[in-house]
């Protein structure tokens, strides 16, 4: 099998907003609306209309929630159903890949070592790689104060609720909890949210939502598949 970069990948990166669409060999990014009724049917039709033009010989997809062992476990909180035991291999004719929304992003980040991925968006994307290998999590609703989780705290929904200051004494104390128990050697930061910081936490850099793309094309080359 050739090696994802010698091959062209479409990767598709699934958003409660948006979906996005892009080819592994171009720069161009084509963006699509999605929204509460949006289904897994409804993502292959936006791939036949979005993407007819386009030559690919796989595909990523970055879901919005658990995946493992390559299968979507649990349906999406601010998309439509239909999503779990979705086929779209069948229905699009191409070996696809899925792989959680936040462990996309962290591929693409990815420098080696011991990572921790922190996406600060609508809640709490999180990933780490070790050495290689992708392991997602779903630490953001893990509790935190007041009955909270984590992600009440540092996603959307946090950030309008504290304000943009607190918030952001929130991400400084979260991300100071999770790198003590889980020993990181270094932190990267994504989603649409992390502009929102006047500063970073320590051992900390910003991430990119494009590399959600390379991260895409890195999973046909990732020595370990993702769980």
């Amino acid at each position: 099998m050739p090696r994802g970069e010698q091959r062209k990948i479409l990767v598709i990166d699934v958003g409660g907003t948006n979906i996005k669409l892009k080819l592994s060999d171009s720069p161009e990014v084509r963006k699509v609306p999605s929204g509460a009724d949006f289904t897994a049917g409804h993502l292959v039709e936006v791939v036949r209309e979005h993407a007819a033009d386009w030559q690919f010989d796989a595909v990523t997809i970055g879901y919005p929630g658990p995946v493992h062992n390559g299968q979507i476990t649990r349906e999406p909180v601010n998309l439509g159903k239909g999503w779990v035991g979705f086929d779209f291999s069948v229905a699009l004719d191409k070996p696809v890949r899925l792989i959680n929304d936040a462990a996309m992003q962290a591929l693409g980040s990815y420098d080696g070592g011991r990572m921790l991925f922190l996406g600060l968006g609508t809640g709490l994307g999180n990933c780490m790689i070790l050495d290689g290998v992708i392991a997602p999590m779903e630490i953001g609703h893990l509790p935190y104060k007041k009955g909270r989780s984590f992600e009440d705290y540092v996603g959307a929904d946090g950030l309008k609720r504290l304000g943009r200051r607190k918030w952001q004494s929130a991400v400084f104390d979260v991300v100071e909890r999770l790198q003590n128990a889980l020993l990181p050697d270094y932190v990267v930061l994504g989603g649409g949210n992390v502009k929102k910081l006047d500063e970073l936490p320590p051992n900390c850099r910003r991430g990119d939502n494009d590399n959600a793309f390379t991260g895409g094309v890195r999973l046909w080359d990732a020595p370990v598949s993702p769980t």
